[in-house]
């Protein structure tokens, strides 16, 4: 039949919209892109420093803290492995925990706590005398503690003085042998006290 009724309706022309078309091109390219740049930092790898101590403020850094690992090159400024020798030869100019990453930031040439004016001073310390769990880079106290037989009252020597070292600890943690750094006046005083037995330390956890 080639009647009106066997013809059929015109069919409208797809709208096209190349705005649209082209997005997603853009975004298809551009999660590729991403994909290479992450395959291509994976592999772009650099030798850095990891401390595996805590190195308190102004201590020199000991070779036994470092340690070499591979991580990706992000262009933060972490200290190479190769500078290693530069490292140990340096000073922490803030408190590191064990597990950072080091930075240029972190060492400095000239140590601010063994300076001019300034003393490192050992102590013996009996139990009762110090808390346990006390180590190298904390902030302690160091305190008289008069004798039943001295006439002197309880008073602080050195108010924030750092842990330089420790030496062998007893079983429970809470004697042993310390070396702090404190200020040369006040050294003489301390040493005089801790020949006797009268110098107990407390911790400052929030000090760094």
């Amino acid at each position: 039949m080639s009647g009106p009724a066997s013809r059929k309706l015109p069919v409208p022309p797809r709208e096209r919209k190349p705005a649209l078309a082209a997005l997603a091109v853009l975004l298809i390219l551009g999660g590729a892109l991403a994909t290479t740049l992450l395959v291509l930092n994976s592999g772009n790898r650099v030798s850095a420093i990891r401390i595996t101590q805590q190195i308190g403020a102004g201590q020199k850094f000991p070779p036994e803290a470092l340690e070499e690992v591979k991580i990706a090159n992000t262009g933060v400024d972490f200290v190479s492995w190769s500078q290693r020798r530069q490292v140990i030869n340096s000073f922490a100019a803030v408190t590191i925990l064990p597990g950072t990453l080091l930075t240029n930031q972190m060492g400095v040439k000239a140590s601010s706590e063994l300076g001019e004016g300034k003393a490192t001073v050992g102590l013996a310390l009996k139990p009762g005398q110090m808390p346990a769990g006390i180590q190298q880079g904390d902030r302690v106290q160091v305190i008289y503690v008069p004798s039943r037989s001295s006439q002197g009252q309880t008073r602080v020597l050195a108010s924030s003085a750092l842990v330089f070292a420790t030496g062998e600890r007893s079983r429970s943690g809470n004697s042993g042998q310390i070396t702090v750094v404190v200020d040369s006046s006040a050294a003489p005083e301390i040493v005089a006290f801790a020949s006797s037995g009268e110098i107990a330390v407390a911790e400052l956890p929030g000090a760094r």
